[in-house]
């Protein structure tokens, strides 16, 4: 008995850092938008983690983005913490609601719910969290002493950072809701194996 616990573990683990590699995969697949700065780029690397998040807990969601962003920081040598950092910051925010509303109620409807309430989290707080803190550690970090055009920050985070988490929440949302139909079957079965 307790050999297939620790049987499970390992294999939790194992999927867990392949599900964290598949979505840094699909982080370097990304695009920007035409009408927002060229720096906010859409990509789908949630969707591994929304996938993790549904199969074993909204924390595992969770562990799929830092193992993402982790291996992301290795593999570039990021001189950009700060991006890596918000970048972990946005999918927690987008994550955590779709899990923990699927988990309570079970289905497409929570499914549905869970991205528009991320959706809007992530949006709200990323652009809170742009202004006050992210912007400024940013302009820290590459050596700008201290970001005094308030206005600068206001149209950063009003025209780009939250029309940006609002969009790439609805574009990430259209893409997993028919998939997740899709493996809704294989999702249930493989949640009952490690519950």
């Amino acid at each position: 008995m307790q050999q297939n616990a620790s049987s499970s573990k390992l294999l939790k683990l194992i999927i867990l850092a392949l599900m964290g590699a598949v979505s840094l995969v699909l982080f370097f697949l990304n695009f920007p938008l035409p009408f927002l700065p060229p720096y906010l780029k859409i990509d789908f690397s949630e969707v591994p983690a929304l996938i993790a998040a549904l199969i074993f807990s909204p924390l595992a969601g969770v562990a799929v983005e830092g193992i993402k962003n982790m291996l992301y920081f290795l593999i570039t040598g990021a001189a950009d913490p700060v991006g890596v950092a918000a970048n972990f910051l946005a999918g927690v925010l987008f994550i955590l609601p779709a899990g923990y509303l699927y988990h309570k109620y079970k289905g497409v409807k929570s499914i549905i719910s869970g991205i528009i309430t991320g959706t809007i989290i992530m949006a709200v707080a990323m652009s809170v969290l742009n202004y006050l803190v992210i912007l400024p550690v940013y302009a820290w970090f590459m050596g700008m002493e201290d970001m005094k055009l308030e206005s600068a920050k206001r149209a950063a985070v009003l025209l780009g950072i939250l029309p940006f988490n609002m969009i790439k929440g609805l574009i990430v949302g259209l893409l997993f809701v028919p998939l997740f139909n899709r493996l809704r079957t294989w999702i249930e079965q493989k949640s009952t194996y490690f519950v």
